[in-house]
């Protein structure tokens, strides 16, 4: 790589991921990424039986080999990393309780981990690869999201974009690629990134899709680089690359955002509520006012979520929804299982988001509203601010500055481990003992001994 090559934002995040290793990465950060695996098994294991998953898994089963050394979690068969990571990548992302980073609005942790797990059962590798690894490609993915800015986000779904970015410079570390490597791992998986909202509209499956071609894209796109294929280095920057044809207010400079020094990682959120993220802070916050006033949901006759752009360019696409997974796309909706329910989890959405009427009179009692002050925070901070109209004709507001699962109000280790224990029951895909057993060697990870074949043990074995 020549001298004036290196300045480039691209070859820079590429040379940090190179030269990463894991005693550079302070133990807060480890910890934290030892938590985020732990909620993406949960989630991996709550997508069993989707019929996204099915027909994604169908379709490895009938081109993909029958054996191999990589672990599809939800139905514990073995297949080939690509594959396996595929199917993963779909499962994760079917519940929306999977992780997501605010500033970027991505959700990590659906395509790197399934990518990273995947190659790394299939090459031994150790607890500490997999957490370097999986810390290197939040560290890309975050900042590639960062940098595609909310021009992006208006159309192309960023876990599907980024995500691939992110999976490849996450495994091509795992391989060991080197800097001119990783480049070119980028560069293939970039011209591969894809990803766009308009399966809201109808109900599609494209969300699911979106993770598992990421998670597979990278996985590919390292391999393919660690044999010589090379790809455009500037991929995210170059006058043709990402940024030119998939954002307006891209800036370069989020490449390379203190690099070593701020571990965006630990900005990442756990999601409390299973649904989209930008219902999250206007759950909080009417969930807020009703407890405080101590209002019913008869009690109610208007809401007024103020809210950013963002949210409106995706939740105003669902009006009435048709499906469990469109519901969770649905303001008004999410809102309804908080008034009704008290709660927006996974069994609330399973049982009372479509067949529920109170449900439904009282979504139709919602709307969102631009707020400028909202709109101007976000995406850096994420508030919930409601404006409630009673029965009795008064007029209450509540507002929170950060929704439940942010990294100021984080979830304490039980709260953590509960949720993936329950994800992990849902249905089916793990018991209560088997999950304690994978939780305890997730926090072992950092361990010399500790391997994702010990991990997954748990669940081939019992």
């Amino acid at each position: 790589m020549s001298p004036d090559t290196a300045d480039w934002p691209t070859a820079k995040l590429c040379a940090f991921v190179a030269e990463l290793n894991f005693e550079q990465i302070p133990p807060r950060v480890v910890h934290f990424a030892q938590g985020l695996v732990i909620d993406w098994l949960g989630s991996t294991l709550a997508g069993k039986g989707a019929h996204q998953v099915e027909i994604i898994d169908g379709f490895a089963r009938t081109m993909g080999p029958p054996a191999g050394p990589s672990t599809v979690i939800a139905t514990r068969r073995r297949t080939s990393p690509y594959f396996a990571a595929m199917i993963n990548a779909a499962a994760s992302h079917v519940v929306e309780q999977d992780d997501v980073h605010n500033g970027s609005v991505f959700h990590p942790a659906a395509v790197i981990f399934p990518a990273v797990l995947a190659v790394a059962e299939a090459e031994n590798k150790s607890g500490r690869d997999i957490l370097t690894a999986c810390i290197a490609g939040y560290e890309v993915g975050i900042r590639v999201g960062e940098f595609l800015g909310r021009s992006h986000y208006e159309i192309f779904h960023t876990t599907g974009t980024a995500g691939a970015v992110a999976a490849a410079a996450a495994v091509g570390k795992l391989i060991g690629l080197d800097a001119a490597g990783l480049n070119h791992a980028l560069g293939s998986a970039g011209t591969q990134a894809a990803g766009l909202w308009e399966f809201l509209r109808d109900a599609a499956d494209s969300k699911q899709l979106h993770t598992a071609r990421a998670a597979a894209n990278g996985l590919f796109s390292a391999y393919l680089a660690r044999d010589g294929f090379k790809g455009a280095v500037r991929i995210l920057e170059g006058k043709q690359g990402m940024a030119a044809g998939m954002s307006s207010d891209a800036d370069p400079t989020r490449l390379t955002d203190r690099l070593g020094s701020r571990w965006a990682t630990e900005e990442t959120s756990f999601k409390w509520h299973a649904a989209c993220r930008h219902t999250h802070p206007a759950a909080d916050a009417l969930q807020l006012l009703m407890r405080r006033e101590g209002l019913g949901p008869d009690d109610i006759t208007e809401v007024v979520t103020h809210v950013h752009q963002g949210a409106i360019d995706v939740l105003g696409a669902v009006d009435v929804p048709q499906t469990v997974h469109q519901a969770k796309f649905s303001m008004g909706t999410v809102l309804g299982l908080i008034a009704v329910h008290g709660v927006a989890d996974l069994d609330a959405f399973e049982h009372h988001a479509l067949a529920d009427t109170r449900v439904a009179r009282f979504r139709a009692k919602v709307r969102m509203e631009l707020d400028a002050e909202v709109d101007t925070l976000y995406p850096r901070q994420w508030v919930g601010k409601v404006s409630v109209t009673t029965a009795d004709g008064r007029k209450l507001d509540a507002r929170v500055d950060e929704p439940k699962g942010d990294p100021g109000n984080t979830l304490a280790q039980q709260e953590l481990e509960a949720k993936a224990i329950r994800l992990a029951e849902f249905r089916g895909g793990a018991t209560a003992n088997e999950m304690r057993a994978c939780i305890s060697q997730i926090w072992n990870l950092e361990r010399p001994w500790s391997t994702a074949s010990i991990v997954c043990e748990h669940l081939i074995c019992n």
